[in-house]
């Protein structure tokens, strides 16, 4: 699948003040470098911080990736042609995180949260799934649409709801105390864009899921923002909600980028909040499909995700991604009626936001996507062997 067409969607909208963070893959070291994109370069740090990790708890990053000598170039350019051709053989772009931990929330929209509910009630088949949204929407929707999570109005409504029989426990996380709040992937295995992206070759109702990714230092302070998809199989999930790591953890089933954009004077975590993400589909069947997820419809604060991941009761030394949930759960029909949206391979899926460009990426199945196996071992070593390791252990002494 061509996806050149994308190449100028890419970089966000105002890239030129935009304070960003790229991982390119150069064959020539045999291993990733963290690069700040400056003007149509992207200038390697590797050298200054060998991780985008070490690089997001620097209370300096902001002027690191702003000013900080290179220690070589690439052409921005030919980045992101080599990227959205797949050729591995030149220089490209990764996803823009590493040694951070993969964290997601779910069920922090309504709308989704609904889907969820009614995914469990039909068991994951999808055949049955539009006669059960119609039959809760309206005694569910009036209810909850306005409740702010752990309030005492959400526990009367949730009284409410398990007297008529409609309690779940996508509800319960919903618009209960606590989030969902589960490991989306492990640390490395995530892939940028441009790449494919897999869902379970058995999997007969699959999505994607657009969300505002939030990297957080190992302090939990929120310091950048990128776009993620949430590959999820409805499927798997809706059977039982015990399922959730085969539905969600798979190979290329995590997509992150393209970049991290730090926060700074003209970005913020509230323009963060203010985020609208896109969602494009095209399939090769002539099927296309566009939405737009505001993030200030999320029903929990972003501080309160994060308050719910990080704090005396789980540290990340490394820092951790926290995909913020999506309101996006798609139930148009593709092909049958009623049997509302699934993934063909090759639909080309198109996540964007004017602020931080584009992460396109190409359905296949798990099991055909390219292989995870550059992990940590394999960083550390080649790390090592371009004596990057020892010079930020000097750094840190």
């Amino acid at each position: 699948m061509n996806l050149h067409a994308y190449a100028g969607a890419v970089l966000p909208a105002d890239a030129e003040r935009a304070t960003l963070v790229a991982r390119v893959f150069d064959p020539a070291v045999g291993g990733p470098c963290v690069a700040a994109i400056r003007g149509d370069r992207a200038v390697d740090l590797t050298h200054v911080v060998p991780t985008v990790s070490e690089l997001l708890d620097r209370p300096d990053a902001v002027s690191i990736v702003r000013t900080r000598e290179g220690g070589g170039h690439w052409e921005l350019s030919a980045l992101i042609d080599a990227t959205l051709r797949r050729d591995r053989t030149a220089p490209h772009l990764l996803a823009p995180v590493d040694l951070q931990v993969v964290k997601a929330a779910g069920v922090t929209f309504v709308r989704s949260m609904l889907e969820r509910v009614i995914e469990e009630r039909a068991k994951g088949d999808p055949g049955r799934a539009e006669e059960i949204r119609s039959r809760i929407a309206e005694v569910v929707r009036g209810r909850i649409a306005q409740l702010r999570p752990g309030s005492p109005e959400a526990a009367r409504v949730k009284e409410v709801l398990v007297e008529e029989g409609l309690w779940s426990q996508y509800l319960e996380v919903g618009i209960g105390e606590d989030p969902e709040i589960f490991t989306k992937a492990p640390v490395l295995s995530a892939v940028g864009t441009g790449a494919e992206i897999g869902v379970l070759a058995r999997s007969t109702w699959n999505n994607p899921e657009p969300e505002l990714v939030l990297a957080v230092s190992s302090s939990g302070t929120p310091v950048a923002a990128t776009l993620g998809n949430d590959v999820n199989l409805r499927d798997f999930e809706g059977r039982s909600a015990l399922l959730l790591t085969e539905a969600k953890d798979n190979n290329a089933s995590c997509a992150i980028g393209p970049f991290l954009r730090l926060f700074d004077d003209g970005f913020t975590l509230d323009d963060a909040r203010a985020t609208e993400v896109a969602l494009d589909i095209t399939g090769g069947d002539g099927f296309t499909l566009h939405g737009v997820n505001p993030v200030s419809e999320i029903s929990r604060d972003l501080t309160d995700l994060i308050r719910h991941a990080h704090g005396a009761h789980h540290s990340y030394p490394d820092g951790f991604v926290l995909f913020t949930g999506t309101m996006f759960a798609p139930t148009e029909d593709r092909g049958e009626p009623g049997q509302g949206f699934t993934h063909r391979q090759g639909d080309v899926v198109a996540i964007s936001s004017p602020a931080l460009g584009t992460l396109v990426n190409v359905v296949t199945t798990a099991e055909a996507a390219e292989d995870w196996t550059f992990g940590i071992r394999a960083l550390m070593a080649n790390l090592a062997e371009r004596g990057l390791l020892r010079r930020a252990a000097e750094v840190v002494s």
